[in-house]
């Protein structure tokens, strides 16, 4: 059955298309109108692409400390930090935001990524006073991103949250309900997830539609998400891939002791051990590799593409994709495939665009 937020999204011109395990928007206008939105004004996407789960318990934040790559030690109410979740031997589960509340730790993953969140989770869960809030109400409800975010939130909610550092959050009042915004961007602008109850999904939607903001699909997302250098996991890196391979060095706390994965990412970053490494790309050629394309150098296989789209802040196909060592350098050229035609992909430093 569809729900409210879905039937204002078809009403106003959604086309859906499965993204990872759900149905999301695809596209509402051309790719390009919404890539502008974004960029220059304000677009509001369906935050349906994200998951939440929430950890109470005394012993939440020292639970979650010694698993995750990043520091929710020294976070205090109202902060966030990006990190991620390992594997004993370093292979991303997936990367995540946690935030600290009054009562809970909340953890922010990519929507796909949820069940095995917890499940790895669950796992080291023994004498701890921690747990899962089995309450499912709340939710990721909507993003808004660009210049114009600030203003567009000023006039749905009535206060402003300009003074948010990333990652950091706070809790507001919409419509009598209580809704909770985050300084966090999947575009390089500006941006804010709003959670709230999922019932307040459609309102929250329109009301910022109304205050200006533009509907965005999942399409132009990938664009813009590409054009910040912003890896997915499930494309650009999944539980095969060492956190060290994908640069997500934001996401480490090399300070902070003991956690799951710890001694490879240690030992890596003290050796330089990883023979790919994901790199920017500028393609020649008029239309995106597909994923897995081959990056060749004097004929033999030196790294393959991951992620391939038409940029329009750049005016040419841009690339993320995994290389060899002798291929990081900016300016280091690579074959795009075995045929002759491929075009050439050259590498360039990330990201190809910076508001």
């Amino acid at each position: 059955m569809s729900t409210q937020l879905e039937a204002l999204e078809k009403a106003s011109g959604a086309v859906f298309a499965p993204f990872t395990d759900r149905v999301l928007p695809a596209r509402f206008a051309t790719l390009l109108d919404e890539w502008a939105a974004v960029r220059q004004r304000c677009g509001l996407l369906d935050a349906g692409f994200r998951g939440l789960l929430r950890l109470s318990g005394s012993d939440r934040s020292t639970f979650l400390q010694g698993m995750i790559s990043n520091d929710v030690a020294r976070l205090k109410e109202g902060a966030g930090t990006y990190a991620a979740l390992l594997t004993q031997q370093g292979k991303i589960v997936s990367d995540l935001r946690a935030y600290v509340l009054p009562d809970e730790l909340w953890i922010d993953v990519p929507a796909a990524c949820t069940t095995a969140v917890r499940a790895n989770l669950e796992r080291y869960i023994i004498a701890d006073d921690v747990e899962f809030n089995p309450d499912e109400s709340w939710a990721p409800l909507i993003a808004v991103e660009g210049p114009q975010a600030d203003r567009v939130l000023v006039a749905v909610l009535g206060e402003s949250v300009t003074d948010l550092q990333p990652f950091a959050h706070r809790e507001l009042t919409f419509d009598g309900a209580t809704i909770r915004a985050v300084a966090a961007t999947h575009t390089g602008e500006r941006g804010y997830l709003l959670y709230g109850e999922r019932a307040a999904g459609a309102r929250l939607w329109e009301r910022c539609r109304t205050a200006g903001a533009e509907p965005v699909g999942m399409e132009a997302l990938n664009v813009l998400r590409v054009e910040a250098g912003i890896p997915w996991h499930g494309r650009d890196f999944d539980d095969s891939t060492l956190i060290s391979e994908v640069g997500l060095e934001t996401a480490i706390s090399y300070k902070k002791g003991c956690y799951l994965g710890q001694e490879v990412v240690e030992r890596v970053a003290a050796r330089g051990q990883v023979h790919h490494k994901l790199v920017g790309l500028v393609c020649d050629r008029q239309h995106a590799p597909p994923p897995e394309t081959k990056l060749l150098r004097d004929g033999k296989e030196v790294g393959w593409i991951t992620s391939a789209v038409w940029s329009p802040a750049r005016q040419t196909v841009i690339a993320l994709g995994y290389a060899r060592r002798a291929c990081w350098d900016e300016g280091a050229e690579m074959h795009i495939g075995a045929a002759e035609n491929g075009g050439v992909a050259r590498v360039v430093a990330l990201p190809f665009y910076a508001a």
